[in-house]
């Protein structure tokens, strides 16, 4: 199995991709890593280079570029190259913590979508209060949805939750402001029609303020909503930890009690650590296109790795294509 990586993209590159990608690596014997960028930079850092390669090129696609415009003048970009190895036959799948709006550009432009899947979305996985954690689609690849998306959307997402979260029988649910059917704009009334009918488990809607606790294992919705939702996530786990910290350090008597605290504190911490579900699927492509964390460290990149080694061993591509056919098949017998 060959994984290209871009280890130019993301804030703490090249360092932090190119420990990731070795403990990747050494980790999983049967996977082969590309690391796409400048070789002098990278072997300042890359101790090991078993199954191991470099990919030379020193242009990359920088945060501020504009992502369909870079995309295509930048042709010797780390994350274009990246992309255009999977393109070729020359990897299985591709990573990258850089520009997300170039990572997606380069997965519709050079990746290719699937046929029949009408928009690609963006997903990550985030945590649950329980630690199962629940995919969130779509994030931001599409502002605008139809009824039809969601219904894609919501397909893709049982797939791969079952495929590679091992989750069986995942439970759907449309995001929206009430449980109540029919809750919600024309948008929400018409998706949960289609969800309704079509072969997943759909449990209805979800409300925001649910999700942490584990209400369903795939959530659906637009693309803008979703943004939204997940940046207020972030926002709010952020917020909240700074919040702990500062009262308990604000003392003496509150840093006796963080002391006592400090192990369970930390381990509430991982339970809601991103890094440890990998980075956001670019769903709907020919082949895995991952979104690893802008801020990734080598363990954001080592997940990222075992989620994408997860998805080319489950063929999730494949079974995506089939399920969309399958379901374009009995909408046209109707």
């Amino acid at each position: 199995m060959k994984i290209a990586i871009d280890a130019m993209g993301g804030d703490n590159a090249p360092k932090e991709i190119v420990l990731g990608a070795m403990k990747a690596a050494a980790e999983f014997k049967d996977v082969h890593i590309t690391l796409v960028g400048d070789e002098s930079k990278i072997n300042q850092y890359l101790i090991s280079n078993e199954r191991i390669d470099i990919l030379h090129t020193d242009e990359v696609i920088l945060p501020d570029d504009e992502p369909v415009r870079a995309v295509r003048r930048k042709k010797n970009a780390s994350m274009v190259l990246a992309a255009q190895l999977v393109t070729d036959g020359k990897a299985d799948a591709c990573i990258s913590a850089g520009n997300t709006g170039a990572l997606m550009a380069a997965g519709l432009f050079v990746v290719g979508r699937i046929e029949g899947i009408e928009r690609p979305a963006l997903s990550p996985t985030l945590p649950t209060i329980g630690g199962e954690g629940f995919l969130l689609l779509d994030v931001g690849a599409n502002v605008d949805a139809k009824p039809e998306h969601l219904l894609q959307y919501a397909i893709i997402g049982s797939i791969y939750t079952e495929k590679v979260r091992g989750v069986a029988n995942p439970r759907v649910g449309l995001l929206n402001i009430g449980t109540e059917e029919k809750k919600g704009n024309e948008l929400a009334k018409n998706t949960f029609d289609l969800l309704k009918k079509a072969d997943i488990n759909f449990i209805g809607n979800v409300e925001a303020r649910d999700l942490l606790e584990g209400a369903a294992d795939v959530v659906v919705t637009d693309g803008f909503t979703g943004n939204m939702v997940l940046k207020t996530i972030e926002g709010t786990a952020l917020s909240v930890f700074k919040m702990l910290k500062t009262a308990l350090t604000s003392n003496f008597k509150t840093k006796l009690a963080a002391a006592v605290l400090k192990p369970d504190l930390y381990q509430l911490k991982s339970r809601m650590d991103y890094s440890e579900y990998g980075g956001a699927g670019l769903f709907g492509l020919k082949a895995p296109v991952i979104k690893a964390h802008g801020s990734s460290d080598a363990t954001a990149l080592f997940s990222a790795v075992r989620q994408t080694r997860n998805m080319v061993e489950n063929n999730v591509a494949d079974t995506i294509k089939e399920a969309v056919e399958k379901e374009a098949q009995k909408t046209a017998l109707k």
